[in-house]
């Protein structure tokens, strides 16, 4: 057998042992059940999901009752939803440690940023800073809560400060981005004053904004429709100061006709006196719309809940039904109600981030309960 005929029976028995090998693989995979294979979906299967895929993304937590925001201090949180995102716009309180007084002066915000979230279980993201002082041409001092809408494929955003006679009035800025950044009007609304705008639009496209605040607010300076450096609050058995109310223009930028005062009455359709400090309005009101009902939420004040009245108009008589939320860490309580993929929130604010010190405050979020009968569950802070 020459050397030809030898390399060739080598390589025939090579294959041979080769595919003696496979045949012996291929049969005991067969026996072992370990033969990999890809089934054919069936219709509505469900695909089976990986143990990694399962475990919550860094994302994915708990906000609930915790400091959303922790970068920088932020306080009286108005939420919105657009266009399937929400969109939060708080006041950003400064770090500093300047003395209180009774004006509030410790309370000297300069700016605001927007926060939005994708879901209840994202963080927020922070779009940055969207207005200054320096940017608003007859403000002077102190950009305390704002509120947003949108109307006019515009955004909108409300805010309080000093002008430059230290009187608190209420300017509006716009943008065509929930986002911002927003470029403020040349001059406040006319006719507004004190603090706290709230805007709520309703299901005619009829817009109206609440505002008003005590003390720092000046809210009791304007008893007689002009400002009086002496206003005092009424006696403890005249009725309460109510927050106030207008009617917004069809352009959002101005009131459509004379300031209103809003009526909240007891049980027995009795206004609520100035002396009954656990119910009677203080500052922070918000107006939302659950089952046809008008809801007006608001802060106590010096006993430190916020309460809420129900009506059949926007514009009162409110009565009170009770609290939705108890005191929380530090002096203020701010807040606002928004409904977000199907359920109802409350965004508030307390002190927990600085330990208690009032002016430095942090956004919270809890979920907020409705009972059969319209009225709210009481929220622990």
């Amino acid at each position: 057998m020459n050397s030809e005929s030898r390399k060739n029976r080598l390589a025939e028995a090579t294959i041979n042992v080769l595919i003696s090998s496979a045949v012996i693989l291929f049969a005991l995979l067969i026996m072992s059940g370990c033969m990999p294979t890809k089934p054919e979906p069936t219709p509505n299967s469900v695909q089976p999901t990986s143990i990694i895929q399962n475990i919550p993304k860094p994302s994915e937590v708990d906000l609930m009752k915790k400091p959303l925001i922790t970068h920088i201090y932020t306080a009286d949180p108005s939420a919105h939803v657009f266009d399937g995102r929400l969109y939060i716009y708080p006041s950003h309180d400064l770090d500093h440690d300047n003395p209180a007084t009774n004006d509030g002066d410790q309370f000297d915000m300069e700016d605001y940023h927007v926060f939005s979230m994708e879901d209840m279980q994202s963080l927020p993201v922070d779009h940055g800073e969207v207005l200054n002082v320096k940017d608003v041409p007859w403000t002077e001092k102190q950009m305390w809560a704002p509120d947003a809408a949108f109307k006019n494929d515009t955004y909108y955003l409300y805010f309080p400060a000093r002008d430059h006679e230290n009187i608190f009035r209420i300017g509006v800025a716009t943008s065509k981005s929930p986002a911002g950044p927003f470029t403020a009007e040349p001059k406040y609304i006319e006719g507004s004053f004190s603090i706290d705008p709230c805007v709520f639009i309703d299901d005619d496209g009829q817009a109206y904004m609440y505002f008003g605040g005590l003390w720092g607010g000046q809210l009791e300076k304007w008893k007689t429709g002009q400002f009086d450096p002496e206003g005092r609050e009424p006696g403890t058995k005249e009725p309460a100061l109510g927050p106030r109310v207008a009617r917004m223009s069809a352009d959002m930028l101005s009131f459509a006709g004379p300031v209103g005062e809003v009526a909240i009455l007891d049980a027995d359709g009795n206004p609520i006196p100035d002396g009954k400090n656990s119910q009677r309005f203080f500052e922070a009101g918000w107006v939302h719309k659950y089952n046809g009902v008008y809801y007006f939420s608001y802060s106590t004040g010096d006993t430190h809940y916020i309460a809420y009245a129900t009506g059949t108009s926007p514009t009162g008589p409110f009565t009170f039904r009770g609290y939705i939320l108890t005191p929380v860490l530090g002096w203020t309580t701010h807040h606002s109600i928004v409904e977000f993929q199907g359920k109802w929130y409350l965004f508030y604010h307390d002190a927990t981030l600085s330990g208690g010190v009032t002016h430095k405050r942090n956004i919270k979020v809890a979920e907020l309960t409705y009972n059969a009968d319209g009225s709210i569950e009481t929220i622990d802070p």
